[in-house]
């Protein structure tokens, strides 16, 4: 009888000691923030709340930018700088590449078309090429969106709304006359495609050391900026409208 005893109080002190390292361990739980948590309390540059992957639109094009697939995105890549280097390097124009390789592929073609009766093989199977009209109208509601969009930002910068995208815009546009001055379009062109190809992927390996220092900067911004609103923004005087009542 004791011996039944003393296994029921032994029985009880586990489960007791179970349901006070249960209690412990969901105290610490609530104590230390799990890491889900943590991560979604860094900063993230541009205030981005999805992966760059998703960012970039997803599917295919962000695949290709980001070297999911290598056979695609080298072979954008190639075929990116073989235009460049045709055009720019080498200064072929363009209406002469395409006359020159239609005239190829056409002389081909032809040839082979008409001697296929003499060597007794099969003429060419050219299949039937049309453009879809799906991604052309996506292609184009998308550009329409983006400068319907660019037209109300430059429209609500000339009416003087905002002064900090005023300034942004200025020093972007002087930036890419800089440029312009330093590069042909068809080199900004090409230095464009291969930042797509290059930077992304990059600050996907290191996002996190780059949102760090990308942080550091940002406050470092805001602080000069503040500086500046306070010393030379806030002096500029500004035009009160009154309006009497008749």
């Amino acid at each position: 009888m004791a011996e039944e005893e003393h296994k029921g109080e032994s029985l009880l002190d586990k489960i007791a000691d179970k349901i006070h390292g249960h209690d412990s361990s969901s105290d610490s739980d609530d104590d230390n923030p799990s890491a889900s948590s943590v991560k979604a309390k860094i900063w993230r540059l541009f205030g981005r709340e999805s992966d760059v992957h998703k960012c970039l639109g997803g599917g295919k094009p962000a695949d290709i930018f980001l070297w999911r697939d290598k056979k695609a995105s080298g072979s954008v890549l190639g075929a990116i700088t073989a235009i460049y280097v045709l055009f720019e390097l080498l200064e072929y124009h363009l209406l002469t590449l395409i006359c020159h390789v239609a005239i190829l592929a056409l002389a081909v073609s032809f040839l082979w078309s008409n001697a296929s009766t003499f060597i007794n093989k099969s003429p060419p199977n050219i299949p039937k090429v049309h453009i879809p009209e799906g991604p052309v109208v996506e292609v184009a509601e998308f550009v329409r969106f983006e400068v319907n969009r660019g037209l109300t930002l430059l429209r609500d910068i000339a009416l003087g709304k905002d002064l900090k995208k005023f300034l942004g815009v200025i020093a972007g546009l002087w930036v890419l006359s800089i440029l312009g001055s330093c590069f042909s379009f068809l080199s900004l062109f090409y230095l464009t495609f291969v930042l797509l190809f290059t930077v992304p992927v990059l600050y996907e390996k290191y996002e996190d050391k780059v949102d760090s220092y990308a942080e550091k900067a940002m406050h470092e911004i805001k602080k000069q900026y503040m500086v500046f609103d306070a010393k030379v923004l806030s002096k500029i005087p500004k035009a009160v409208m009154k309006y009497k009542k008749i």
